[in-house]
């Protein structure tokens, strides 16, 4: 643990029921008049965008809606949704929906706010300034983009995932509203929490944790594990979905503090080569790596265990350890995931291929507590299969 620390964040969270219907009213604490609306397309299709419009006509305000955004968005997104900030001469960014959404939200407001290109912005602070003022509203409970600095995109020409990152890309308000998250079906809701408990997993056992990181990562795997299964079987109930979606913002900012490790630099080729969404590659690789990492970590994957419900009084301390993997195990299985690397028709044959490129996202596995090699690499890929 680092005794020597920064801690960071979106400037303003805000965190309620119905606190979404007050939209108007946090653009305007941006000095905002003309938002550009950055929405995913099935939100669009689901009638939200609507809703959008009514709240902004009712409180005066002029908008320009992009609403072009996919699941694993490609980059070009980003200037052509800049292109239309600047054409409609919006001066601030409201992005809703998942972490698509939100990450596309952050980097046109970076984009149209410094008119350049967000390819020469991908890397780690490669955003030569502020961009334009932009506010985050999440409709899953999953990638807490709504208090990172972090926006990944698919690289079509280059097969892969990459990111921008930047202290620019922090949002300044983060408007969480848990009314918003509970029409989102069984799956996605499964998927992206546990995204979101791989976050809180992955920033407590990094060798970047804080103390007060460890604080919200270990509260964020508690308040998961504990609402997840209810919010995936009985999605109406609002206090499990308010629960999660707590969760998932303690994961962020402990996701943008310590980091992610292995599971996300495993996972990315999936997305970027296959499509594979996020959250179920990161689900797909989490419990092989947990076990991988055991050795390095053994006190605090005990401490994971114990969150998760486990009784670990009298055990041993690696014994102990492991039960939090059976947990995320559980937890997996009980929420309806059952997909593997065999059942999305990847081959054992692009393994060490696929290690190749993972071994390229080197920040996260900087942050492992186990040193992982290209063999090992492969092998936890054939675990998952």
């Amino acid at each position: 643990m680092k005794m020597n620390f920064t801690f960071t964040g979106a400037k303003k969270i805000v965190f309620g029921n119905g606190s979404f219907d007050a939209l108007v009213d946090y653009i305007k604490e941006l000095r905002g008049s003309r938002p550009l609306i950055v929405l995913d397309q099935n939100l669009a299709g689901a009638g939200f965008q609507e809703r959008i419009e009514t709240l902004l006509a009712k409180g005066g305000m002029k908008y320009v809606i992009y609403d072009k955004v996919v699941p694993e968005p490609p980059l070009e997104l980003v200037d052509e949704g800049a292109k239309a900030a600047v054409k409609g001469k919006c001066d601030c960014v409201a992005g809703i929906g998942g972490g698509s959404a939100m990450d596309t939200a952050k980097a046109i407001a970076a984009v149209a706010g410094n008119r350049g290109k967000a390819v020469d912005y991908l890397g780690l602070n490669n955003v030569p300034g502020p961009g334009l003022p932009q506010i985050q509203i999440p409709t899953t409970a999953g990638t807490g983009s709504e208090v990172t600095f972090t926006a990944v995109f698919i690289r079509k020409n280059l097969n892969k995932k990459e990111g921008m990152n930047s202290p620019y890309l922090y949002p300044d308000i983060a408007l969480c509203d848990p009314t918003l998250t509970v029409t989102l079906p069984p799956q996605p809701t499964a998927e992206t929490g546990i995204d979101a408990l791989c976050h809180a997993i992955e920033s407590y056992t990094s060798v970047n944790s804080s103390p007060m990181s460890e604080v919200f990562s270990l509260e964020a795997i508690r308040l998961i594990s504990e609402n997840l299964r209810t919010c995936v079987h009985n999605g109406s109930d609002l206090q499990a979905r308010e629960q999660m979606l707590l969760g998932s913002l303690y994961a962020g900012l402990g996701l943008a503090n310590a980091g992610v490790t292995a599971v996300h630099s495993l996972s990315y080729p999936l997305g970027g080569r296959y499509g594979v969404p996020h959250g179920l590659a990161n689900t797909l690789i989490l419990p092989a790596v947990m076990a991988y990492n055991l050795p390095g970590a053994l006190e605090k994957f005990a401490d994971i265990a114990e969150v998760m419900g486990e009784a670990t009084e009298g055990m041993s301390l690696r014994d102990a350890a492991y039960l939090a993997v059976e947990a995320v195990e559980a937890l997996i299985e009980d929420c309806g995931i059952t997909a593997t690397l065999e059942t999305l028709n990847i081959s054992e044959k692009v393994f060490p291929e696929l290690a190749e490129v993972a071994a390229t996202v080197a920040r996260p596995l900087a942050n492992n507590p186990c040193k992982m090699t290209l063999e090992d690499m492969v092998d936890i890929y054939k675990q998952c299969y």
